[in-house]
């Protein structure tokens, strides 16, 4: 780069007396890009507020934040641990929104399509995209419909506008192994797979529901023990005659039974896969969720104002979006693993129903303002390994129960919500309890509280002297977040709030502190905001997504370890053209444990 070329990754420092521009000082110790022009902005929204900080990828290009599409086909890759999830990895897999997803049986593949008209494949054990496969169609729905142990990955994709459904080697070309079109006329938007009976159960668009054998020639298979044989003799025909659409179709564990949710009907059904009789079903209507909110036999009672604002909020699940989709098609239904309970989200919250019984068992989230919509349950144990024996488990070793403790979470979406949710039975502090390395407490009275990030002063010691300094002074008390950017970062520590001031511990800027082991390759990284090489303060930002164009510009100091839902709500607040929120949030104090 040669000296007169702006560096794209950083924003300058201004003269607050309004002399100063976006150009290196004459010392030429600091390389800054140009800011973003607003003619006609107000005086206090100027871009004389604007102090150092990261920059957006290509911001120099066109002077400002490059908007990108809520549904930009990217997939983010998570992994289980024993407590929480930790981020892995992200890929910008696709070109156009991802419409449909599916892992394996055994749990070795992951599949995604998108509107693009290609299939990405992914090793789940390796976290890894090896297979492209270019559909040549516009695809709807997908599912892996290969037995376990099975050395040929077999997926099922169908197409949009048509009942076609062809069967693709996951490992291999773009050439279908075979096509069915015999089964539906109408587009096939949703497959699930029965390992247990190596049978799909699959529904289309007009509400028909088939059941056939991944072989040819594709039909009901005939060696399952029990099996209806005749679709008169089911309930399958169920949703055709009561004009609804299935938006789900979720096996128990031992695929002896299948749940569904509906719409416009709103119901909850449970089938007998064997017989595919119907042996439950669970009226969701608006109707009768009014009836028993005014009547008081509702499981949960709410107050008169909030029921209307949720039942305003339900009624637009049925609408088609500005994308033309229903988002009401995204309300599923699950299993628990001992094949007793079922899982969905309702108007009052997530219902946990024990379909012995009949009755709600629990209600998750009641008193949230999210509308919850797809769910997806884990009960494993990802800690336990090997065998445990009858003296083992007799044993007070705490060793041992940490390694066969359980953490069961529930995750969620929620409607117009762009995150996801995580119920569990840990209790937030308790999550940030078991960390090794000292952590830093920062209270957001606007959003909720406590946010944990552990520093790491092994990699950047400067930066975290200056860090852990400033907050046992109550440097960084009442101190604001001055910009805020969407999908990329929020930043604070300035006392002046304008992003113009702050100063090291030292009272002058100290050096930067790159590792090549701590990268922008993830969100929730805390890192030193600067105005060029070697001019850290005390400005600091934490990024909400990956941002690899930052590595090596900017002082990597700490992660942010839980309290992750109110670093989103903070980059989700409204801000002015300069990126500063309209209402402050401020720092209440910083606590070092």
């Amino acid at each position: 780069m040669s000296d007169t070329e702006p560096d794209t990754s950083v924003l300058g420092k201004r003269d607050r007396n309004g002399k100063g521009d976006a150009h290196p000082a004459p010392d030429g110790n600091q390389d800054m890009g140009p800011p973003p022009v607003h003619n006609d902005t107000p005086e206090e929204d100027s871009d004389e507020d604007v102090g150092p900080m990261p920059m957006p990828e290509n911001e120099a290009e066109n002077g400002g934040v490059k908007k990108k599409r809520k549904v930009d086909g990217h997939l983010k890759i998570w992994k289980k641990q024993e407590v929480g999830i930790e981020f892995v990895k992200q890929y910008r897999a696709h070109t156009a929104p991802i419409v449909g997803v599916s892992a394996s049986a055994d749990g070795q593949l992951f599949a995604s399509i998108a509107e693009d008209g290609t299939a990405k494949i992914f090793d789940i054990i390796n976290f890894d995209l090896f297979n492209m496969i270019k559909l040549g169609f516009t695809p709807n729905a997908c599912c892996w419909v290969h037995l376990k142990g099975e050395a040929l990955g077999l997926l099922a994709v169908s197409e949009k506008g048509s009942g076609t459904i062809r069967l693709y080697d996951g490992r291999g070309g773009d050439t279908p192994m075979h096509t069915i079109t015999h089964l539906h006329r109408s587009p096939v938007h949703l497959m699930s797979y029965s390992d247990r009976y190596d049978c799909v159960v699959s529904a289309d668009e007009a509400g028909f529901v088939e059941y056939w054998q991944p072989l040819e020639p594709f039909e009901l298979p005939r060696n399952g023990p029990g099996l209806w044989q005749f679709k008169s003799e089911t309930d399958l025909y169920e949703f055709k005659k009561s004009k609804s659409v299935p938006t789900c179709i979720t096996l128990s564990q031992d695929s002896s039974s299948f749940v569904s949710f509906s719409l416009p009907d709103r119901q909850i059904r449970i089938f007998n896969f064997l017989s595919g009789k119907m042996t439950r079903k669970y009226d969701e209507s608006l109707a009768a969720i009014q009836e028993m909110q005014q009547a008081g036999t509702a499981v949960y009672k709410v107050e008169d104002m909030e029921f209307g604002r949720r039942l305003a909020a339900e009624k637009e699940l049925e609408l088609p979006g500005p994308d033309g989709k229903i988002p009401g098609a995204w309300i599923n239904a699950v299993w628990d693993e001992s094949g007793f309970f079922i899982l969905y989200p309702t108007l009052l919250g997530i219902k946990v129903v024990n379909t012995v019984t009949n009755r709600v068992s629990r209600l998750l989230g009641k008193d949230e303002t999210v509308r919850w919509m797809n769910l997806s349950l884990y009960q494993g144990a990802p800690a336990k390994r090997g065998f445990t024996t009858l003296a083992m488990a007799a044993s007070a070793n705490p060793l041992l129960a940490v390694k066969g403790a359980r953490d069961p979470t529930l995750f969620c979406t929620g409607y117009k919500r762009q995150r996801f949710y995580m119920f569990t039975r840990n209790e937030p502090d308790a999550l940030a309890a078991g960390a090794r390395e000292a952590r830093v407490l920062r209270d957001y009275p606007h959003h909720g509280g406590r946010h944990p990030h552990a520093p790491v002063p092994r990699a950047a010691p400067k930066a975290v002297e200056n860090f852990i300094g400033h907050a046992k002074s109550g440097y960084f008390d009442g101190v604001i977040f001055h910009r805020v950017i969407p999908k990329f970062m929020i930043q604070t520590g300035d006392p002046l709030g304008d992003g113009t001031g702050g100063e090291s511990i030292w009272g002058r800027e100290f050096e930067d502190e790159f590792s090549d082991e701590l990268k922008h390759d993830r969100p929730y990284t805390v890192s030193m905001a600067n105005a060029g090489p070697n001019t850290n303060g005390s400005q600091f930002f934490i990024t909400t997504n990956a941002t690899p164009w930052l590595d090596k510009k900017h002082t990597i100091f700490g992660r942010v370890m839980s309290g992750l839902e109110t670093v989103h709500a903070i980059e989700n607040v409204k801000v002015n053209k300069a990126d500063k929120p309209l209402e402050d949030i401020k720092i209440v104090n910083i606590d070092i444990e």
